[in-house]
C-alpha cells in the first residue's frame, strides 16, 4: 500500500506538523488544566471572559483558544468561541463522555519517557526502560491506568459484551484476565445476570476493579484473584475468558504460553475473546492500530501489535479450534474469539 496522500508537489507542511507536534500535546494539557473546555460549554465563551473564569491571563486564553480553533478543538465566529460536537461530548467535564482525566496516562512518565531516545529504542528492538518497561511486576502505571482510562474503555467495553452475550442468560462463569478497571467484566457481568466474574490484576489494580463494579451493582457475581496471569492458579470451569488490551505487551511465544494456560482453564466449547488494536495484514493500515505498534516498540521488551493471521496461528498451536474476527464499530478496537 503506497501513501496516497502525497502531493503533487514538495513540501514542508508535513515535516514541520510532526517536529511542532508536542504543541498539540501541550495546547490539549493546558486546556484540560485550565477546563477551557467546560468554562466554554457553560458560556463563557470570549477570550476575557473565558481568562476570567480560568484565572488565566487574556493574551494567553486568547492564543490558546484560536489555536485549538486551527487544530480542530474549538470553532470561532467573531471573538466567541464553541465547542466542536466531538469536543462537547468528549472534553466538556460536566459529560458523560468526559475523557480528559485520560492525560494523566497517556502523558505519564511511564508513556513518555519510553520515547525520549527513540534511535535506541529502535538499534535495541526493545525498550530501554528499566526493568523492562510497563510490564515490570506490579508497575504502579497500571493503577494510573485503571483509574484515568476507564472512560475510554466504557463504549469498547458495552461493544464487546454485546457480541458475547448477544441476549444470552446462561449461567456463566467468566474470567477477566488483566482486568485493570473491570470494566469489561463488569460490561459482561451487567448484560448477563447469570455471569459469575473472576477478575485477575495486580493486588493494588484490583481495588478500581471492585470499586467500577460496585457501582455497577454486580458486586455479588464479582470477586478478584490477585497475582501474576502467568502464575496464578486460574482454576477451571470457564466458559469465558477475557484477554482485552493485554496480549500485546508480549512476543508471540509468550503470548502462546500464556494462551495454552487459558485454554487449559476453559470448559470444553468455551471461549476465549481477545480484544486488541488489530492492524490489517499489511500492517500499516488502518492508521490507529498501525501506529500502536511503536508505542509497543517504545515501552515494552518484545510487545507487537499482531495481526489476524498471527492470532490465529498462536491460537491454534495453543490448542484451539477456530478463530473469528469481529470489528468493533465505532472504536478502532477489533475482536478475536477463540474456541476451545
Amino acid at each position: 500500500m503506497t501513501n496516497t496522500s502525497e502531493s503533487p508537489h514538495p513540501s514542508l507542511d508535513q515535516f514541520f506538523e510532526t517536529a511542532h507536534a508536542f504543541h498539540r500535546t501541550a495546547a490539549l494539557k493546558a486546556a484540560i488544566e485550565l477546563d477551557v473546555f467546560t468554562g466554554i460549554g457553560e458560556g463563557a465563551d470570549t477570550a476575557d471572559v473565558l481568562a476570567q473564569r480560568c484565572h488565566a491571563s487574556e493574551r494567553g486564553m486568547r492564543i490558546l483558544c484560536d489555536y485549538l480553533t486551527v487544530i480542530g478543538f474549538l470553532n470561532k465566529t467573531g471573538k466567541r468561541f464553541a465547542l466542536t460536537q466531538d469536543s462537547a461530548i468528549f472534553l466538556d467535564r460536566r459529560s458523560p463522555g468526559y475523557v480528559g482525566a485520560a492525560l494523566e496516562f497517556l502523558l505519564s512518565p511511564a508513556q513518555t519517557e519510553a520515547f525520549r531516545d527513540l534511535a535506541a529504542v529502535v538499534r535495541k528492538g526493545g525498550t530501554i526502560m528499566r526493568d523492562d518497561g510497563v510490564v515490570a511486576p506490579e508497575h504502579p502505571v497500571w493503577i494510573q491506568f485503571a483509574r484515568a482510562m476507564a472512560p475510554l474503555m466504557t463504549l469498547p467495553a458495552e461493544c464487546l459484551a454485546n457480541l458475547l452475550v448477544a441476549g444470552s442468560d446462561e449461567k456463566w462463569k467468566v474470567l477477566d484476565l488483566a482486568a485493570g478497571h473491570g470494566l469489561y467484566g463488569i460490561s459482561v457481568a451487567r448484560q448477563n445476570p447469570n455471569a459469575n466474574v473472576v477478575a485477575l490484576d495486580w493486588a493494588g489494580v484490583l481495588t478500581v476493579a471492585e470499586e467500577n463494579a460496585r457501582a455497577a451493582g454486580v458486586t455479588d457475581r464479582y470477586r478478584t484473584l490477585p497475582g501474576s496471569a502467568f502464575t496464578v492458579d486460574y482454576g477451571t470451569g470457564y466458559d469465558l475468558v477475557l484477554l482485552t488490551n493485554f496480549l500485546h505487551h508480549f512476543d508471540a511465544a509468550t503470548c502462546q504460553t500464556l494462551l495454552g494456560k487459558v485454554y487449559a482453564a476453559l470448559k470444553p466449547g468455551g471461549r476465549a475473546a481477545i480484544l486488541e488494536f488489530i492492524p490489517d495484514e499489511d500492517r500499516i493500515s488502518p492508521p490507529v492500530p498501525a501506529q500502536f505498534t511503536l508505542m509497543m516498540l517504545a515501552s515494552t521488551p518484545r510487545g507487537d501489535a499482531y495481526t489476524f493471521s498471527q492470532y490465529e496461528g498462536i491460537l491454534r498451536d495453543a490448542g484451539f479450534v477456530q478463530s473469528e474476527l469481529h470489528p468493533l464499530p465505532p472504536t478502532y478496537f477489533r475482536a478475536v474469539i477463540a474456541r476451545k
